[in-house]
């Protein structure tokens, strides 16, 4: 296709941004022929050139990017977010409301220069992108911050495409519509939002849209399901699965279900993720964009391309004394355990006793400092039961047995399930997986040469655990060596309750480390949470089916 090549991260997302053209749509309706002049040190020296736009053109025919911009990667969140010197230039030249971001770049967590640099270093991530826009006609602010980790990227990519659009025992509108329902349990509008135009474009009926009460019947079954996945996986049993298979003429087959299952567990995670790294919606998508000035305290472009743009709190908390030698101290435990390990190993009965010390340990850590969150009703009407959420494992007079992965494990089972009933997604699968724990760049925030495969399997172990799943060669005494509390809160909040994550929460651990650092955290507890949710659904069906 004649654009590759052509465009950066941000000029790729520059050509989706459908909204801004709605905007001069509106208020032209004749013929335009339109040069938009921002003069401001070091931004164009010549004007982008917007070509002719009628009714019935999206962005990718109506703009051609003038050349400085293509070089300088500005995109249109850049391009919009001016001050109101800037602003009362456009409106007299223009005659026209320009729609100005409401974020300042993909994540409210991580300073968009580094999101957007990295494409511009690795040209394999800009390769990633670019196959991504042609599938999907749009580059979304997820796959850019997971672009830090391009192995990881294309192997996310690749699954979800495959889901999504690929041939499957479901059909296309039905997909998208599990994708919100699942997205909603978590008041994930990011994703919800994103889906409610996926399905609308494949040909979904609007009615559906008026709540889970409009859809199918079928679909309205699978409510039950999706609350339990995503708050208490633990409660899942082959009776929940009987009955969507043997609903009469609602009824589930195998295959739809273990596609179904899959999508929610994807999209559940996924929420995870959108929350732990605070992704904020593009300028097009509800939520991404206003028309009110900008307030005194904001920069235009001009200024920061002077140099003066707003500090990073992360940043500045890097220059706290109270965190020195972080890493260092971290490295140092993780070498005492590597020779305690060697000179003596826990009994079994040892082994067993501080796993359940860690389960109940986990349950003693608080989700999240704020309080309740209350769905709107744009949200919650996609799903059923609002005040259903998560609960840990056991209250008083309660008792949910342990999940032991010697008995029924992905590897061992789940993976030839879902192969067998949904072919090739297995293997699609358990390659995300396998990335998600094996992706080690042998660093530690400036360290090099370091071995972290006993930090990572402490992170995916700690989030079986909170999960009820334990492994039986696993010393879960490392997790309290290895996750401070800060951690803990962070880890349960975002698998548990990933709607009450905060930024105060995202930088209150690993301090020293790198933002890529960090989202390759979150990459762990996605992959693990979907991971524990799929065992415990697939173990039902295994009941079922036997």
């Amino acid at each position: 296709m004649s654009w590759r090549g052509r465009y950066s991260a941000a000029g790729l997302q520059q050509l989706t941004a459908e909204h801004f053209a709605q905007c001069l749509k509106e208020q032209r309706e004749e013929e335009t022929a339109i040069r938009l002049h921002f003069y401001s040190k070091n931004i164009f020296s010549t004007p982008l050139k917007i070509s002719r736009v009628q009714r019935g053109h999206d962005m990718r025919h109506a703009v051609a990017p003038a050349e400085t911009v293509e070089n300088n990667s500005f995109a249109v969140t850049d391009l919009l977010k001016i001050c109101t010197h800037c602003e009362r230039i456009s409106k007299k030249d223009l005659g026209v409301r320009i729609p100005r971001p409401l974020g300042n770049g993909p994540s409210r967590f991580i300073p968009e220069k580094e999101i957007l640099q990295v494409s511009k270093v690795d040209a394999r991530t800009q390769s990633i992108f670019e196959d991504a826009f042609a599938a999907l006609g749009r580059l979304d602010n997820i796959s850019l911050v997971m672009g830090f980790h391009p192995q990881y990227l294309e192997s996310f990519l690749r699954t979800q495409h495959y889901l999504l659009q690929m041939d499957g025992p479901l059909s296309l509108h039905y997909r998208h519509y599990i994708g919100i329902m699942a997205a909603a349990r978590h008041q994930c509008s990011y994703l919800v939002n994103l889906h409610v135009n996926d399905f609308l474009q494949v040909g979904g009926d609007p009615k559906w849209l008026n709540g889970l009460d409009e859809a199918p019947q079928k679909l309205q079954q699978l409510g039950e399901l999706n609350k339990i996945l995503a708050h208490r996986p633990w409660l899942l049993t082959k009776e929940h699965i009987e009955r969507l298979l043997k609903a009469e003429e609602h009824s589930w087959s195998l295959a739809e279900l273990i596609h179904a299952v899959v999508l929610l567990t994807h999209y559940h995670s996924l929420a995870s993720f959108t929350f732990g790294c605070g992704i904020t919606p593009e300028i097009h998508c509800d939520g991404g964009h206003t028309f009110r000035p900008p307030s005194l305290s904001q920069y235009c472009m001009c200024d920061i391309a002077n140099g003066n743009g707003h500090a990073n709190h992360h940043d500045d908390l890097l220059g706290n004394q109270d965190m020195c030698g972080e890493v260092e101290v971290l490295m140092e435990r993780m070498k005492q355990l590597q020779e305690c390990r060697d000179d003596e190993e826990a009994s079994q009965e040892e082994m067993a006793t501080r796993f359940e010390r860690e389960k109940t340990e986990s349950m003693l850590v608080v989700t999240a400092e704020d309080e309740e969150c209350v769905p709107s009703r744009d949200i919650s009407r996609h799903f059923e039961d609002p005040s259903y959420g998560y609960k840990d494992f056991s209250r008083r007079g309660e008792h949910v047995p342990t999940f032991r992965v010697q008995d029924y494990s992905w590897e061992d089972h789940g993976f030839s399930l879902v192969n067998r009933l949904y072919p090739d997604v297995g293997q699609m699968l358990d390659e995300k997986f396998q990335m998600a724990y094996n992706l080690t760049y042998n660093t530690m925030a400036t360290h090099k040469d370091v071995d972290t495969s006993m930090l990572r399997r402490a992170i995916w172990n700690y989030i079986h655990c909170m999960f009820g799943i334990r492994y039986d060669d696993y010393d879960y005494g490392e997790i309290n060596q290895l996750l401070d509390r800060s951690f803990k809160i962070y880890i349960k909040t975002m698998v548990c309750s990933p709607e009450k994550t905060t930024k105060r929460m995202y930088e209150s651990f690993w301090r020293q480390f790198q933002h890529s650092e960090k989202v390759h955290v979150n990459l762990l507890l996605m992959e693990a949470r979907m991971q524990a949710e799929l065992l415990y659904a697939l173990r039902a069906i295994t009941r079922y089916m036997t």
